[in-house]
């Protein structure tokens, strides 16, 4: 299928991760009797206030200090149950996802169960060794009979607040951080895809220990009575204005923030490219996953007037390739998470400077929440769709007379989550790599950097702080402690008064 990344599918059966199955899908055992902490019963809503947030933290913590969270054999067996949890209930959560975003169901697969479940196997695969102390040489001479290490130690209890895009990973993957770092976990999943928070806080009931594991489901009281409390680390993934709240939110205690926020991400193309896969590559980083609702995904496009005609061009091909003649009866599409979201998009267009410059798409049907790709040409910088993060299948394209300017036009605006750059001039690579500042990179491709264990995945600035991903998802969760061991012997006088008795 031309939306799904066959090198995705090779490498989670080359890993081992789950094996992708359409029919016959195992289902779970019926549901006990659900810890939901805002309703009580089907239909009958119960009131998660201020005071029942501390109850809960407070349950935690004391659960935190009873040891059993730091054990290895703890965190392990919380992994392998997300696991399993994962492979025995694919089709159910598949079906919340296209409840919620009509996700393609391979979509739903690769995004969203395959590459969490890829995070548990690698830490399965890890922990032992990043839990154990690292040693530092002690190299003054007034230490010769002393040894040190650094302890990484879990933080206590900490909130991860999820978005609604990727409502299961995002959700998941700082979860499994935070396990594997031997902490105690609230989650809170995005009341905007609202099928797949239930499934989400049903399952992990189920599958974890749900006296250090537990889920929150609720809209913005239940989110504003648990950020009331004092955690051990607030872990938010979402826009900058909420980002701002939760920040505001942890200073009251002093609690460390980590913000996954996004941004403009732009992608510059050079003239020397393999055109035909540059725009594969782009069409793939900007329609082919969550229809655009994706935080790395390509923002907006810089490149030079005279090739601008041949990129579209390519594009065009590429988007037929991918979703038909007529993209609004693809299958292959998300649609817009909803009517609010759709609006926004359709004020973007809308737009008196902005109207007119759409030259490929630009087809809605707002029953259908759908919006087909569409790429408009030479926006005004200060129109609104170059001022705020797009969030959805619009594609502005720039264009400046030579292809180096566009470094100085990503530096005006804040920095990005994600920048791409599709260039063969090694040149404009290093330019490119040493003068944009961003979270992350990759060249001559999209998104891919987010998929190497080994990288950071994180803002920077406006677009976030703190970052996770293999051993950071770890680290970003522990406290990694300095640890000192002297011996009594070899104690040196110089070290204490009286000085002036020291004759060196």
């Amino acid at each position: 299928m031309a939306t799904i990344s066959l090198w995705l599918l090779r490498r989670c059966r080359a890993s081992g991760v789950l094996t992708y199955k359409t029919n016959n899908v195992r289902r779970c055992s019926q549901f006990s009797s659900s810890y939901q902490l805002s309703t009580a019963t089907v239909g009958e809503k119960q009131a998660f206030d201020v005071d029942q947030a501390a109850s809960l933290v407070k349950d935690l913590r004391n659960n935190f200090h009873s040891g059993k969270t730091k054990s290895y054999e703890w965190r392990v067996v919380q992994l392998q149950r997300i696991m399993r949890m994962l492979e025995e209930n694919q089709k159910k959560i598949v079906e919340a996802l296209y409840k919620d975003l009509a996700k393609p169901e391979p979509e739903s697969f690769f995004w969203e169960i395959s590459i969490t479940n890829a995070s548990c196997k690698l830490i399965l695969e890890q922990l032992k060794g990043w839990m154990m102390p690292e040693k530092v040489q002690t190299n003054s001479a007034t230490m010769s009979l002393s040894s040190a290490e650094i302890v990484s130690e879990p933080l206590g209890v900490v909130l991860v607040i999820s978005p609604w895009n990727f409502p299961l990973l995002l959700s998941l993957d700082p979860v499994i951080g935070a396990i594997a770092a031997g902490n105690t976990v609230v989650v809170k999943p995005s009341e905007i895809s609202s099928a797949t928070s239930s499934v989400l806080s049903n399952l992990l009931e189920e599958y974890v220990d749900n006296s250090a594991i537990r889920v929150v489901e609720g809209s913005v009281a239940e989110t504003s009575a648990l950020l009331e409390q004092k955690w051990d680390k607030i872990f938010f993934t979402g826009g900058e204005r909420v980002g701002r709240i939760v920040m505001a939110a942890a200073a009251k205690h002093l609690t460390p923030v980590v913000l996954e926020l996004g941004g403009k991400c732009p992608a510059i193309v050079d003239s020397n490219v393999d055109l035909q896969v540059a725009a594969r590559r782009i069409t793939a980083g900007k329609w082919a996953c969550n229809n655009g609702q994706i935080c790395i995904g390509v923002d907006y496009i810089i490149t030079t007037k005279e090739f601008a005609p041949k990129l579209i061009e390519a594009l065009r091909n590429e988007l037929e390739a991918c979703f038909g003649k007529d993209p609004m009866e693809s299958k292959d599409r998300s649609r817009i998470v909803n009517s609010s979201h759709f609006k926004r998009l359709a004020n973007l267009m809308d737009e008196d400077k902005v109207s007119d410059k759409i030259v490929l798409g630009g087809q809605r049907d707002e029953s259908q929440l759908q919006i087909a790709p569409t790429i408009l040409l030479n926006v005004p910088e200060d129109s609104l769709i170059m001022q705020e993060e797009i969030f959805g299948p619009l594609l502005p394209i720039l264009t400046v007379e030579n292809l180096e300017d566009s470094i100085e036009v990503i530096n005006r605006k804040p920095k990005p989550l994600a920048a791409y750059l599709f260039s063969d001039d090694e040149q404009l690579k290093t330019k490119f790599v040493q003068n944009v500042s961003a979270g992350g990179m990759t060249i001559n491709d999209t998104r891919r950097h987010v998929f190497v264990s080994g990288l950071p995945f994180g803002g920077v600035g406006k677009s976030g702080m703190g970052s996770y991903h293999g051993k950071f998802s770890f680290d970003i969760f522990c406290h990694k402690k300095a640890v000192l061991y002297r011996s009594f012997a070899g104690d040196d006088k110089m070290s204490y008064p009286p000085y002036h008795t020291y004759k060196g």
